[in-house]
């Protein structure tokens, strides 16, 4: 399936469907950290960007398996982009609550919820999950590199407006990355920011996976838990997968994992946790993949990640 993808046991959401929106690499940002490359179509222009039919056409292949479903724990709404350009978002959410039993999540960078349309579309889902890595302009340019139709005061006052309006969990995440977004000033003004959100809680991560850039840098555990005490309200830190005992209830080809590596670099351990794969098994696949120039080995700090070529 192209849209598609996973299940994947995701360290904070459990075992997760997703569903890709948007084709890489449209977006209206150019993140430094970016796992999945530089954005190539920089746009806050919304469209069907993947035709609706084919979306629903895969999630009815997922919703037939029943065997499937019964082990999974949410489905997460999120692109090779940014979710919330796809102007079917609303109703995707929509299907997946009326056809099936399970919590709907989306990840999105925040940006669009200033608009009316974009709000109303997520209202069905069960937890959003909007990132705002800076409150500060010269910041947020530095590390979101956003398009100029994404001003910061927009995109604040958006997840504002959204959190009143939303009657279901919203998660608010921070990445930090080292001496771009961290100085004193830039956590003060993000105090100040999740101040007047109220998240239901902060998910605060740094650059944990090969970025983009070679200058993203990521901050220590004791850096971010010093952060972690200043902020208001309940954070959690981001950190590596937590195992999870599940019994491997399908059977994985090596399309599937070189599905998983698109969306972001891994180690072998990250693949073998999410997918409920045997850790040797998983480690011979991904060196015959290597081999064969299907995927490529990445160090970054001093781990062993595995990617699709950019």
């Amino acid at each position: 399936m192209k849209y598609v993808f996973g299940p994947v046991n995701s360290r904070r959401l459990g075992i997760s469907q997703g569903i890709d929106l948007v084709p890489p690499k449209i977006c209206n940002f150019n993140c430094i950290y970016c796992e999945i490359g530089a954005t190539t179509t920089l746009t806050c222009t919304r469209k069907e960007y993947i035709p609706l039919p084919d979306l629903l056409a895969e999630i009815d292949t997922v919703l037939a398996d029943r065997q499937l479903l019964n082990h999974l724990d949410v489905f997460t709404i999120t692109a090779s982009g940014e979710p919330t350009l796809h102007s079917g978002i609303g109703q995707v959410i929509r299907y997946l609550k009326k056809k099936a039993d399970k919590p709907v999540v989306v990840l999105t960078n925040g940006s669009l919820l200033y608009l009316p349309e974009v709000r109303q579309d997520l209202l069905a889902a069960d937890i959003v999950i909007p990132s705002l890595d800076s409150a500060r302009e010269e910041s947020y340019r530095r590390i979101n590199r956003p398009a100029a139709c994404s001003p910061l005061a927009e995109l604040i006052e958006g997840i504002i407006t959204f959190r009143r309006e939303f009657s279901g969990k919203l998660w608010l995440e921070i990445l930090l990355a080292r001496q771009i977004n961290d100085s004193p000033e830039d956590i003060a003004a993000l105090i100040a920011a999740v101040q007047k959100i109220r998240p239901d809680k902060v998910q605060l991560n740094t650059v944990a996976r090969p970025p983009l850039e070679s200058f993203a840098k990521p901050l220590s555990q004791t850096e971010l838990e010093a952060v972690a005490r200043q902020l208001p309200g309940e954070v959690e830190i981001l950190v590596d997968f937590t195992t999870r005992e599940r019994e491997k209830f399908r059977n994985l080809s090596e399309d599937e994992i070189i599905e998983m590596l698109k969306r972001r670099p891994c180690t072998s351990t990250d693949v073998s946790e999410a997918l409920n794969l045997d850790p040797d098994s998983t480690q011979s696949i991904l060196q015959q993949l290597a081999a064969s120039g299907r995927i490529i080995e990445t160090i970054h700090h001093d781990k062993r990640y595995y990617q699709t070529s950019r």
